[in-house]
This record gives C-alpha cells, structure tokens and sequence, in this order.
C-alpha cells in the first residue's frame, strides 16, 4: 500500500501513539524498525500516520514494547484496522480537512464535553445560525460553499440524535447565548433548540452567567473527546494559525481540571434552562 499523501488526525494519533510506547521502552525507532523487517524510512512513515500498519505487527510491536495495557493494545488495534468510510468521506476535497478530522474523533468518541463563551456550540446549533455565522467569518465563501459547510455541522448532530448517542455536556457563557449572530428571529429560535436539545437524558447544557464572582476561564473555549481509554482522549482547539488537536497526557490533565473548574462555577441543568428561558422572553 503506497504511503498517504495527508493522514487523517485519527492515522497520524496512531502513529504518534506507537511511537510514544516505543519512548517509554527506551527503544531506537531502528530497533523497531528492525523488529518489523522494515528500513527507518518506512518506520518513521508509520509512527507519523504516513503508512499503515496491520494487526500483527501493532500486537508485536506492543508485545516488545513491554505495553501489557489491552485495553489500549485493542483501540489501537481497531483505529488500525477500521476499513469503512465514514460519511464525513464525501466532503473530502470540498471542506477543511480538520473539519473531517474533527467529525471522525467525535463519531468514535466515548463522551464529548464542549466549553464556548462566544458561540453556541456547533452541535447545538440550528442551520440559521450556522449559516449566518460562517457567512460573516468567510466573506470569501460563496453561497454553495457556506451550504456545503452547513450541511456538514447539521449532519454532525448525529452524534447526539442518534438511537445510540454520545454523552454531551456543555458549559456556555451568557454571552454566548446572548450574541444574536443573526437576527432575533433567529435568535429565539436557536435559544428554543438548545432548550429542546437539553431534555434529552444523554444532554446536558450547563450556563455560566455574567455575576459570576471571580471568573477568569473566558479563554478556555474547547472540545474534549473521550476516547476508547482516558490516554486516547483529544482536546480540540481553534488557534490563531487554525484548529489544534491536543493528545500529550500533561495537557489533557490540565484540560480535564480547567473541565471540571468550569463546571463548578455554573448553574445546575434544570437552574440553565431555566435561565435560558428567561432570555427567550427578552427577545
């Protein structure tokens, strides 16, 4: 199988991830690449996502690795082997690569918790929304192209509306959920679906409001993906050079703490929808 041009985030977390076991055994990316029959060149292809690799050589690698977590050796198996294509495939090409990167993490996730001060949050909002707000941030899209980016966050919501849902929580700030990004038509009507989409017993919303005493977490906006172990877990982040996506265990301990810091500080479920429905009747 010929080396990929671009892998995809989940490929190169692979990679990185069999290249973290082969540093903690203290082994060369040489004695590896012996170990496997492959040259250097080749070995590095794989750590970086680059080349794939098969179930046989992942398991021995990890068995020489001295790697004896299974629950680990088995996601890392299946991210590996997993051979159908998602339906984020079909906007390869039409739509930013993170854009598909980031809908594959959150397919395979185990549980999704978002934190937003400036915008509701991507899987919470109606098409009205997301259509006004990815017009105004690309002025250089055209009108089939901001359809093409719609259509991909509304399908995201599967993940949420499906028979068999991802856990979702959400911490937002008041001013998020006051921002009118489109008119107030649609703005009330926004406030509505996330009111509707919070009943769900798998969804919760959970609101930070303006008198919060002492809050300075209004730059922690993020998306946190579990994963198939707490060490496959992903932090995804927009930063000024475009979309981060976070894995060294150090960073997703600190996200993990700044998670729970947030939740804290903000009203209980039934106290934010209610507080929500307070904003309704304002508009």
């Amino acid at each position: 199988m010929p080396p990929r041009r671009q892998p995809t985030a989940r490929q190169a977390r692979l990679g990185a991830e069999l290249r973290k076991l082969r540093e903690a055994a203290g082994l060369k990316a040489t004695e590896a690449a012996s170990l496997l029959g492959v040259n250097s060149v080749q070995m590095s292809q794989i750590e970086s996502g680059i080349a794939g690799v098969s179930e046989e050589r992942l398991r021995r690698l990890a068995a020489h690795y001295a790697c004896d977590d299974e629950a680990l050796i088995a996601a890392l198996v299946v991210m590996a082997t997993e051979r159908k294509r998602g339906w984020w495939e079909e906007y390869r090409g039409s739509l930013p690569n993170a854009f598909l990167d980031l809908a594959e993490l959150e397919h395979h996730a185990g549980f999704r918790w978002d934190v937003d001060f400036l915008h509701i949050p991507g899987l919470l909002q109606t098409e009205d929304y997301a259509r006004a707000l990815f017009s105004y941030m690309n002025t250089d899209l055209a009108e089939k192209e901001v359809d093409r980016w719609v259509e991909h966050r509304m399908r995201r919501r599967v993940i949420i509306e499906s028979p068999e849902p991802t856990l979702y929580t959400t911490v937002v700030h008041e001013a998020a959920l006051r921002v009118k990004v489109g008119d107030r038509v649609q703005a009330l009507t926004q406030l509505r679906q996330v009111l509707e989409l919070s009943e769900a017993e798998h969804v919760t919303v959970r609101v930070i409001p303006f008198d919060v005493d002492g809050f300075g977490g209004a730059g922690s906006a993020m998306i946190y993906a579990g994963g198939a172990t707490s060490g496959l877990d992903t932090v995804v982040r927009d930063g000024p050079h475009g979309t981060v996506f976070v894995d060294a265990e150090a960073q997703l301990q600190r996200f993990r703490k700044l998670f729970r810091k947030l939740e804290a500080v903000a009203l209980e479920p039934e106290r934010s929808r209610a507080f929500i429905r307070r904003l309704t009747k304002e508009l």
